[in-house]
């Protein structure tokens, strides 16, 4: 898995226990979102 690619994103959420997003699994979404989210829940 390539570090900043959507796996990754997916499973650094996980590791901080997210798993789903407004009620959507995490897998679901682009990786821009998932970079956006990564990035405020590391702040």
């Amino acid at each position: 898995m390539h570090i900043g690619s959507k796996g990754w994103y997916v499973n650094e959420l996980k590791k901080l226990g997210m798993s789903r997003y407004e009620g959507r699994k995490l897998e679901s979404y682009k990786k821009h979102i998932l970079a956006n989210l990564y990035f405020d829940r590391t702040k």
